[in-house]
């Protein structure tokens, strides 16, 4: 077999190690058919309604909607039993983070009960999974009860529709989580980064249908886009994996009668994107918020303030505008629930471990709130420029066939692709020292 030892395995070896090796190949094939099960539930269709009336509804106003549909790959457009995906599981994730990070008991369990807090957490969040997506499913129902075939009434209609939505959910949230314990990733991000790579052919064969029917213009405004989208990428790449590495060493120790060990030199990893893509998911849908419940009102005066946070405005702007706020916002928000300085230095303290030229306790806190403030400053101003830049490229060569791929899809995709990777990358490690054991 392949082996290189020091080093990340090559791709040789990768293949070597599923080509050999039982479990890995299990793990693999089991990620895969139970991705397959997802996207086949996205297209059992749910009975009586009129798909027809509501694709008009979402081209013509359901920004929201079509905003969700990316995360269910085309599960609410095409109404299938799955159409909410993952999306409860998701948002009661969120739900539960924000409340470990508000309530003692919830922070406690995660702490210091270890595996069996986790694990009572992780029954929490399926319970308020199951509520939550019984709440959304009741909503979507009464969404679609215009465009319901005639002959139902609407309690029977908008009854069996929640009940489909909501057990379509749970079976989703099911078999994410044997992706996790049987199979290889994260379950839940791989349905996300499956639905969403599920709508790239149909933007790649609009693309290459414009570049060939289409003038000059449009051929050079598909290049520009896309050199935009590849360096997006490659920037997204580098801050996901960006970090300060700040150096901490640990005090002398006395062994026996009067040895001392040596100081030992470590760093303290602070991300530069702490937040991930969340803090774009959250803006995304606060801003879209105001414009589909002014398109439910049908309130004229709602729909003309609300028209100035439309994307496709004439005057994109204020869009833009309080779209960069608002991650910037929840970017900081997102840091300050993912990291405490405070605690971080007491614990530093308590195992005699300091950072060079900073003293333990209050001042290493201070110091810590001041880098992770600038670190969140960069972080939320790469998410903002990402979040901005793709749209205002698209506005600019009028070239729409990748609308729906910004920069939360881009972000995700990058993101579980290198989570999966290394996941791969430390089995197959783990394996290579297990037969230098054996050996």
């Amino acid at each position: 077999m392949l082996v290189s030892r020091g080093r990340n395995p090559s791709a040789a070896e990768v293949i070597t190690q599923l080509v050999q090796n039982p479990e890995l190949r299990n793990r693999v094939l089991t990620t895969l058919g139970l991705l397959m099960l997802v996207r086949l539930g996205i297209y059992i269709p749910m009975p009586g309604i009129d798909r027809v009336a509501f694709q008009q509804f979402i081209q013509q106003g359901g920004q929201l909607i079509g905003f969700l549909d990316i995360f269910t790959g085309g599960g609410i457009s095409t109404l299938g039993i799955f159409a909410l995906g993952i999306l409860p599981f998701i948002n009661a994730s969120i739900i539960l983070q924000l409340l470990t990070a508000s309530l003692p008991q919830l922070e406690d369990l995660q702490k210091n009960e270890g595996e069996a807090g986790r694990r009572k957490i992780a029954q929490i969040t399926r319970y308020v999974a199951l509520g939550w997506g019984l709440i959304q499913s009741v909503i979507f129902a009464v969404i679609l009860r215009p465009y319901a075939l005639e002959g139902l009434s609407d309690a029977v209609f908008i009854t069996q529709t929640a009940l489909a939505l909501v057990t379509g959910s749970m079976i989703v949230m099911w078999i994410s989580e044997v992706i996790t314990e049987r199979g290889i990733g994260q379950g839940a991000s791989l349905v996300i980064f499956l639905n969403i790579v599920a709508t790239l052919p149909q933007a790649l064969g609009s693309t290459i249908e414009k570049a060939q029917t289409g003038d000059r213009n449009d051929v050079f405004g598909i290049i520009v886009l896309v050199l935009v989208f590849l360096v997006t990428i490659v920037g997204i790449i580098f801050v996901q994996e960006g970090a300060r590495r700040l150096p901490i060493v640990s005090a002398k120790r006395q062994v026996g009668g009067s040895a001392l060990l040596p100081n030992r030199q470590s760093y303290l990893p602070l991300k530069l994107n702490a937040g991930g893509v969340m803090p774009i998911i959250f803006a995304s849908a606060l801003i879209f918020l105001p414009i589909t419940i002014a398109n439910f009102s049908q309130n004229p005066l709602l729909i003309t303030a609300a028209s100035a946070l439309n994307p496709s405005a004439s005057n994109p702007w204020p869009y833009a505008l309080l779209f960069f706020s608002l991650i910037l916002g929840f970017s900081y928000f997102y840091a300050s629930l993912t990291f405490n300085p405070t605690e971080v230095a007491t614990n530093l303290k308590r195992g005699g471990v300091a950072i060079p030229g900073v003293r333990p306790g209050s001042a290493t806190a201070t110091y810590l709130e001041g880098v992770k403030n600038r670190l969140t400053l960069l972080g939320g101003l790469f998410l903002g420029a990402v979040a901005i830049i793709p749209s205002a490229v698209e506005r600019a060569t009028s070239v729409t066939t990748f609308q729906g791929l910004g920069a939360t899809s881009l972000l995700i995709l990058v993101g579980v692709a290198i989570d999966t990777a290394k996941q791969v990358q430390t089995y197959v490690i783990s394996q290579r020292y297990e037969g230098m054991v054996r050996q």
